[in-house]
């Protein structure tokens, strides 16, 4: 079973979790003749939308790469995630409202040996349906799962505190309806917006995670030909599928056909161990006694007297235009890349005169 049929299987329980709770809450409503009790088996059955709309953009995902989208729709999985957390927000404000109105209009609730049945069944219910979920969602690394997980022990916090209430209600005579509601309630909103992070900052970019940086580099860094490893970049277009790029460093006496298959062996390991798509440049490391050595040397020298430079890489000397350019990746403390630029350039150029001075100011993504 892969993963979009585990997620799927999950959502299915769910449903008819939700659907048996429903079923059960409205024989109990009947036969008690409670209106309330078979309203709230109704409200079940909707809880079982979340659960639909994780299968609807699962089934979505798995549609395969088109023209219009040649990196296929994984991505639709996070806006799953999305519509749920906006669903548990929409649930958190509405039962603040409806809280705020029992503070401000109490009412004396009813309690029954029937509904506190019903309580109890339903917080059982939702407490495991809710932590079987969101287990599955985190094991699964599905939002849209962890989302809905969450939804469900939402419903059995509030739940309880009903209960909680009535308990108090029965004992003391002191109505904590509203007051709890609204204290809950907002815990849901904040739960709610937290839960959208994940999935919205997927679409928009997040850092990837740096344990899978240091399993890359410690990756590529296996091959005898590798010096070092830079500028990796990655993309990710849903839960399976990441594209980036990175940089290598190797001596310059290795010929096109060495570096061919070098290039073509770490992107199928990164491809086997990772399921990653990855594009690798090469910088070429200056070798042997000759004037590009000379000036990679001097120039590395220089550059990195600096504390807040972090990396330098990519030399090059273009022989035939007297011009060097080298890649410079500095530090957060660094906010003018102009300032930096134009600063290192005087600096090289005082220890190498006549030569035109590139300086790339780069910056790390992934780490």
């Amino acid at each position: 079973m892969n993963r979009s049929q585990k997620i799927i299987r999950t959502s299915i329980i769910g449903i008819v979790a939700n659907v048996l709770l429903a079923a059960f809450k409205a024989i109990v409503g009947i036969l008690a003749s409670s209106v309330a009790i078979v309203m709230d088996a109704i409200n079940n059955l909707s809880d079982a939308l979340s659960s639909i709309i994780t299968i609807i953009g699962t089934k979505l995902s798995e549609r395969p790469a088109d023209r219009e989208h040649p990196f296929g729709y994984g991505r639709v999985e996070y806006f799953s995630a999305i519509i749920i957390a906006v669903i548990v927000m929409s649930a958190g404000i509405t039962s603040f409202i409806e809280s705020v109105k029992k503070i401000l209009e109490p009412t004396e609730p009813e309690y029954t040996t029937v509904t506190f049945m019903v309580i109890v069944v339903a917080i059982i219910v939702k407490l495991v349906l809710g932590t079987y979920v969101k287990h599955q969602g985190k094991q699964l690394n599905s939002d849209a799962l962890i989302a809905s997980g969450s939804d469900a022990l939402f419903d059995a916090i509030i739940t309880l505190a009903t209960l909680v209430s009535a308990g108090i209600m029965l004992l003391w005579n002191v109505s904590l309806d509203g007051i709890l509601g609204a204290l809950i309630s907002i815990i849901i909103i904040k739960a709610g917006f937290d839960m959208l992070s994940s999935p919205v900052n997927e679409l928009l970019g997040a850092r990837i995670s740096q344990d899978l940086i240091k399993d890359i580099k410690k990756d590529v860094t296996e091959f005898d030909d590798v010096q070092g490893v830079f500028d990796i970049i990655l993309h990710s277009y849903g839960p399976n599928l990441l594209i980036g790029s990175l940089h290598i460093n190797v001596y310059d006496t290795l010929d096109a056909h060495t570096i061919h298959g070098l290039t073509r062996r770490i992107s199928e390991l990164l491809f086997e161990r990772h399921g990653i798509i990855m594009t690798i440049g090469v910088y070429a490391i200056a070798t042997g006694e000759n004037r590009r050595a000379e000036l990679q040397s001097k120039v590395i020298q220089t550059i990195t007297k600096h504390k807040e430079i972090q990396q330098v890489h990519g030399f090059y000397y273009f022989e035939k235009e007297h011009r060097i350019s080298v890649d410079v990746v500095p530090d957060l403390s660094v906010h003018d890349d102009t300032a930096l630029s134009v600063l290192l350039t005087n600096e090289i150029k005082a220890v190498i005169p006549g030569e035109d001075i590139t300086i790339v100011i780069d910056h790390n993504y992934s780490e």
